[in-house]
């Protein structure tokens, strides 16, 4: 007896040594294929590895997705629901084998991923695609980062808002948030490793190939966050009326009026529509410092005292916001935030300077420069004796504006479409020839306090 079970073992442990040396050589047939995209060749290894060895490698799942793509893609009609299948029991499979990765959860990923192609590849009612995003939401957010997936997760809910009526307009306005807030998140870890780049071209020092291989990386992910984010608040922007609002907060704000979560949302929100005039804005301001004074309730506080024309305690209050708030990235927010009311009354130079700080705090808030550009050439006739120097001040713009471009991707084109604007402003090489003037330096005596060199001819 104990001879059989000897023998069975060591037949049992000869044939999964063999099966698993096939997997190993069929992981490397597949992966060979799948460089080159002949995903054909490579459906047939993968599939037998995914089978017999489905915990054997991360190839398996990260390959597999490519490959299974291109069979939808190109597949006889007859064939694709199969292949789509697949594809969805494939993050099904991801998630029991590799839910992580290098020790940190991918779960929110995966199940993001899974959503996504559910919309591309139309399985499931909308309300299916809800779920699987929701769960990637709320089980790990850290690893749900992709722009376009976080804002079909939002535009998701917002479909089945608008075509079946089972969600309310609280929950819409409350998922909004939540997403926005992680849009902001993403934007501004992405704008902590692409400072640290910036300041070491501001420094004078020479990039390495891997700096401008990570800074191209952050570039594009800092584009296609703005994108989508600008996509997202389009979409809210045909519910978020103040006429909504209003009534919306005003019914929730006895049962909410101790959550400092959400009367900072909700000022937030009633601010960014300018639907501050109302008394409920000053009703949720006022019970919002009372619970809690911090950055945003004094930055409100600031600006509902700018409406009452009360400068000096609205510059006080906007001064202990600053203060208030601890985290660089919070405080260059702010700080754009103040430099754009102050420039909406007229205080070019107070402007400048809070933009000015904001860069301090964040050299890659490329619409801080471009606010500093739109003050100089607003300036135009104002600044210089003559006016040669008076359209000078084009140049100053231009340059600042392509400040902006350099530093900051989502603002890029429109940064380089308002330099080119400014440059056409600016005096031409004829009136450059004319006055004889190349290579000169042009002083700004007004509020500018700036020079700029005329160009070469």
């Amino acid at each position: 007896m104990k001879s059989l079970i000897l023998i069975l073992t060591i037949s049992f442990t000869f044939s999964f040594s063999q099966d698993k040396e096939i997997c190993i050589e069929n992981l490397s047939i597949f992966a060979e294929s799948a460089k080159v995209k002949n995903y054909d060749e490579a459906y047939k290894p993968w599939s037998e590895v995914k089978d017999q060895c489905p915990d054997l490698n991360l190839a398996i799942y990260t390959y597999g997705e490519r490959i299974l793509k291109s069979k939808i893609k190109n597949a006889q009609p007859e064939d694709i629901d199969n292949f789509k299948n697949q594809l969805i029991e494939l993050y099904d499979q991801w998630l029991i084998h590799f839910p992580s990765k290098r020790g940190i959860s991918v779960v929110g990923d995966i199940l993001s991923s899974k959503a996504q192609s559910m919309i591309d590849y139309q399985v499931g009612s909308p309300s299916d695609v809800y779920e699987v995003f929701d769960k990637a939401f709320l089980t790990d957010s850290r690893s749900f980062t992709n722009p376009k997936r976080l804002y079909n997760y939002f535009k998701t809910l917002y479909n089945i808002y608008k075509e079946s009526g089972n969600v309310s307009t609280e929950k819409l306005f409350e998922k909004y948030e939540e997403v926005s807030e992680k849009f902001e998140l993403e934007s501004k870890n992405l704008a902590k490793k692409l400072d640290v780049i910036i300041k070491k071209e501001q420094s004078g020092e020479v990039l390495n190939t891997k700096d401008l291989k990570r800074k191209r990386v952050y570039d594009v992910n800092s584009n296609a966050i703005s994108v989508f984010l600008s996509n997202l608040d389009a979409i809210i922007s045909k519910e978020s009326s103040c006429d909504n609002l209003i009534p919306l907060y005003q019914r929730n704000f006895e049962q909410n009026k101790g959550d400092i979560v959400w009367l900072n949302r909700a000022a937030s929100r009633m601010d960014a529509k300018e639907c501050s005039d109302d008394p409920l804005f000053v009703k949720l301001v006022e019970q919002l410092h009372s619970l809690e004074p911090s950055a945003n309730s004094a930055y409100y506080l600031g600006l509902l005292n700018d409406k009452q024309g009360n400068s000096s305690q609205a510059l006080k209050y906007y001064e202990e916001s600053i203060q208030l708030e601890i985290d660089p990235y919070k405080k260059a927010k702010i700080l754009y935030k103040i430099a754009l009311k102050f420039k909406s009354t007229g205080r070019k130079s107070t402007s400048r300077n809070y933009a000015f700080q904001a860069l301090k705090h964040q050299p890659s808030l490329g619409k801080a420069y471009l606010l500093i550009a739109n003050l100089y050439a607003s300036s135009a006739n104002d600044c210089g004796n003559s006016q040669f120097e008076k359209r000078s001040v084009y140049w100053l713009a231009a340059e600042t504006a392509r400040k902006a471009s350099r530093v900051d991707a989502s603002v890029k084109k429109l940064a380089i479409k308002t330099a080119q604007s400014y440059e056409g402003r600016a005096p031409s090489k004829t009136d450059i020839f004319t006055e004889g003037n190349e290579g000169k330096l042009i002083q700004f005596s007004c509020w500018i306090s700036r020079s700029v060199k005329v160009p070469t001819l």
